[in-house]
């Protein structure tokens, strides 16, 4: 799954409108027109050498994040920084689905036993030790990459809670 697939399971999981999506990447600190926001929301073509055209903007690792930033202060506002941080979190270089579970966890205020219970609801049993891999900090000696299924699955669940 590349993010573009992932952006628009969330927007549909969350049931996020056009207008908001906008806004939640411009908390994000990414500029986007409500055309360009319809642009991302587009399939990636299947053609390899079509990465992006006039009708598809692909969305990358960066742009992700900045949007699942925005959508954490969407849902529960700024936080002001402590002294010495700065005012934007640093960009990660972690997996897209990691980053998803993590930041919608954030942003939706789960518990690790919420996600269960949400991956639960696609079908999928997942254990503690597993979800607590999947959430943990890169390059701590637990961390486990999330995989498509899970993250698939994950969205599934979310719309099967927020979409009643």
């Amino acid at each position: 799954m590349d993010n573009n697939d992932l952006l628009i399971r969330l927007r549909y999981a969350l049931d996020i409108k056009n207008t908001d999506m906008v806004e939640i990447f411009k908390l994000g600190g990414v500029e986007l027109s409500k055309e360009e926001v319809l642009k991302v929301l587009t399939k990636t073509p299947e053609e390899e050498e079509v990465k992006e055209s006039e009708d598809h903007i692909l969305l990358d690792n960066a742009m992700l994040e900045s949007f699942l930033n925005g959508l954490i202060v969407h849902k529960r506002g700024r936080q002001d920084p402590k002294p010495g941080q700065p005012e934007q979190p640093p960009l990660t270089n972690e997996p897209s689905n990691n980053l998803l579970l993590k930041k919608v966890k954030i942003a939706l205020q789960l518990t690790s036993d919420d996600m269960l219970d949400i991956l639960k609801l696609a079908g999928v049993t997942v254990s503690k030790s597993e979800m607590g891999g999947i959430l943990r900090k890169q390059g701590h000696k637990n961390y486990s990459v999330c995989g498509d299924r899970y993250a698939r699955n994950f969205l599934k669940g979310l719309a099967l809670k927020y979409r009643k």
